[in-house]
C-alpha cells in the first residue's frame, strides 16, 4: 500500500510540472536556444608602443616590463618618432632580429628616412643619433611584429667626434630640430688638446667647419676606416660644393679636410654617414666658407 501511494504521488507531481512547463511556452523574441545568444569575445590586443612617446630607458629594448613612457616636454633620453611593422622574411622569423645585425639594415634604412622627415633634414648634420628597437622575444612569440624608431641627442664632445653613441638627457621634442637651425646642428669648430672638435662661433678664429655627410660604401668598419685617401677625396668634393669652388686638380691646394666616422655601434646598426669638415691647414678663419667661392678658398 505504501509503495502504491508513493508512486501515485510522484506521478501527480510530474504531471503538474509538465503542465506548468507547457503553459509557459517560449518568450517572445527568443528561439528557446540558450547557447547561441552569447556575444563574441573581443580579439586579443597585442601591446605596441606609440609614436610621439619619450622614454627614460635609452637601450634599444621593447620589453613591456620596462615600458614607462613620459611626456616629451619632461626630461627623457630617447624619443619614438615612428612605429613600423616587420614584413616578409623578417616577419617569418621565429625570433626578432638582433639590433646590430645585417638583418636589421633594411629596417634601419626606413627609420633613417623617417628621421630626416621628422627633424627637417639629415639628422647626421646635428648632434643626433637614431636607433631601432624591435619587439621583445616574448612579444614576438605572442605575435607582435612592430619596431620602434627612436632618436636622441648626443653630447657636445663625443657626439661630434664619433667616439660614442650614448643618449643624453634633454627636455622637449626633436621634431624640426635640424630644419629650425637649432644649436644642435654642426658648424664651425676648433680642435682641443685631446684632438676633439669643439663648436665655436664662425665669427671667431677657427680651423674647421662642417660641410656635409658622405655615404661610405657598405663594408666592414675596419676596412672603411683604413681607406683614408678615399674619405679625404670624398670630403674635398663636399667642401667644394659647400664653398662653391671648382672640383678640379687644384682643389687639394685650396682646402684641407677632416672627417668623423659614426660610432662603431651606429655603423653596426647600418649607418654609413661620414661627417666631413673643411680644415684650414692651421690658419685661423673668422668667417664661414659657405658659398664664399675662390675668395674664401684661394689656392695656397
Amino acid at each position: 500500500m505504501r509503495r502504491h501511494g508513493r508512486a501515485a504521488l510522484t506521478a501527480a507531481i510530474l504531471t503538474a510540472a509538465l503542465a506548468a512547463l507547457a503553459g509557459c511556452g517560449t518568450p517572445a523574441g527568443t528561439d528557446g536556444d540558450l547557447f547561441d545568444d552569447w556575444r563574441a569575445m573581443a580579439a586579443a590586443q597585442q601591446f605596441a608602443p606609440k609614436a610621439g612617446e619619450c622614454h627614460v630607458i635609452p637601450e634599444a629594448t621593447s620589453y613591456l616590463s620596462s615600458y614607462s613612457p613620459v611626456d616629451c616636454a619632461k626630461t627623457h633620453l630617447v624619443e619614438t618618432f615612428h612605429v613600423g611593422t616587420f614584413t616578409g622574411a623578417l616577419a617569418a622569423r621565429t625570433t626578432p632580429p638582433a639590433v646590430e645585425s645585417a638583418a636589421m639594415r633594411a629596417v634601419f634604412t626606413d627609420c633613417d628616412t623617417r628621421a630626416k622627415e621628422f627633424v627637417g633634414g639629415d639628422w647626421r648634420t646635428a648632434r643626433l643619433s637614431v636607433q631601432v628597437a624591435p619587439t621583445s622575444p616574448n612579444g614576438w612569440t605572442g605575435g607582435s611584429r612592430w619596431y620602434r624608431c627612436d632618436i636622441f641627442e648626443l653630447d657636445e664632445v663625443d657626439g661630434a667626434n664619433g667616439d660614442s653613441d650614448r643618449a643624453i638627457h634633454r627636455a622637449g621634442t626633436l621634431r624640426d630640430a635640424v630644419g629650425s637651425h637649432s644649436p644642435l646642428t654642426y658648424g664651425c669648430m676648433n680642435e682641443d688638446e685631446w684632438g676633439r672638435l669643439r663648436p665655436v662661433a664662425c665669427t671667431t678664429g677657427h680651423q674647421y667647419e662642417f660641410v656635409g655627410v658622405w655615404t661610405a660604401p657598405n663594408r666592414s668598419y675596419t676596412d672603411a676606416v683604413r681607406d683614408e685617401d678615399a674619405v679625404h677625396a670624398a670630403c674635398r668634393t663636399l667642401v667644394a660644393r659647400y664653398a662653391k669652388v671648382p672640383v678640379d686638380a687644384k682643389l687639394r691646394y685650396r682646402t684641407g679636410t677632416s672627417y668623423r666616422f659614426p660610432s662603431q655601434e651606429l655603423w653596426a646598426r647600418g649607418d654609413r654617414g661620414v661627417r666631413c669638415y673643411f680644415w684650414s691647414g692651421g690658419a685661423a678663419v673668422k668667417r664661414s666658407i659657405a658659398g664664399g667661392g675662390t675668395k674664401a678658398l684661394p689656392i695656397r
